[in-house]
């Protein structure tokens, strides 16, 4: 073999390797030293892209617009417990069927116009979440969670969150930290602004969203009196990423514990989902009838 032939062969063959994985979308290993690693190329768009929902309901673009986002998804399970007899309930799964119920329940009523930003098993960023919201121009954001309170399993209830920059209590604060942990999010820059700038923009903006979204959350805990088993204090604010749209009304409903019985029965049964929905769907349609008023 020639030295041409060599030298050829050194330079091709590894463009031809290269060239054919990329066309074929396989990651490629690549060494360092002390450790193996895989080099992964996104060859689909950045990071961050996604298809807005379809909105349902109504034709009319003026009536007002409701998103729907069940918490987690996908390789995120979320909070896990498990029944007496071993059945390993998910948060993922259980926060989607209350979604679902919530959307058919707004619907039935009539007049209001839903989207859900996951209709099935899938991950979402953190950050795309609001950010389908405020893509869509909706009026309300309600983000809906479950928990887990670990080996106790008498911890019970639901609650309602709301922003707030600086958490309401320590229980709160930890909670935020937990949840935000799911996706590093760098904040909503503001284009042609400095990051100090964009920041204190974002912040005026929310200040104008805060007090609606604290108005839901009082409806919802007033409406669900009764028939929806509380914490002891379950109006809550905190630093959470998934309710930053400035713009965009939002609220994280946190539904009860998977760890516990009593709250298990009403997550995982048609009967219990249909409580969630109709009292959630109450507090929409008095929160829209007094933003109308006004």
């Amino acid at each position: 073999m020639s030295l041409r032939t060599l030298f050829l062969l050194v330079l091709l063959v590894p463009a031809l390797v290269i060239g054919g994985a990329v066309a074929g979308g396989i990651t490629i290993p690549i060494p360092e030293w002390g450790r193996d690693y895989v080099q992964r190329f996104n060859l689909f768009g950045e990071v961050g892209q996604f298809d807005l929902p379809d909105v349902l309901g109504p034709e009319e673009a003026d009536r007002p617009l409701v998103v729907i986002d069940a918490g987690h998804g996908g390789r995120d399970p979320g909070a896990v417990g498990e029944t007496p007899d071993g059945t390993v309930v998910r948060e993922k799964e259980v926060t989607l069927a209350i979604a679902l119920a919530l959307r058919d329940e707004l619907l039935e009523a009539g007049g209001i116009r839903v989207a859900l930003t996951r209709s099935d098993d899938r991950i979402l960023a953190l950050a795309d979440r609001p950010e389908i919201a405020r893509q869509l121009g909706a009026d309300l954001f309600i983000s809906i969670h479950a928990d887990s309170a670990g080996g106790l399993n008498d911890v019970s209830g639901a609650s309602v969150y709301s922003l707030s920059a600086e958490a309401s209590s320590e229980a709160a604060a930890r909670f935020a930290a937990r949840e935000n942990d799911a996706d590093r999010v760098n904040g909503l820059q503001i284009e042609g602004e400095s990051e100090a700038v964009s920041a204190i923009l974002v912040e005026l903006s929310q200040q104008a969203t805060q007090d609606a979204s604290a108005d839901l959350a009082s409806l919802i805990i007033r409406e669900g009196e009764g028939e929806l088993a509380f914490v002891s204090t379950p109006r809550r604010s905190a630093a959470l990423a998934v309710l930053r749209a400035p713009d965009v009304p939002s609220i994280l409903f946190e539904s009860g514990f998977v760890t516990n019985q009593a709250d298990r029965a009403r997550l995982t049964t048609e009967e219990g989902r249909a409580t969630y929905a109709r009292v959630l769907a109450r507090a929409i349609r008095v929160y829209f009838a007094r933003r109308a008023e006004r």
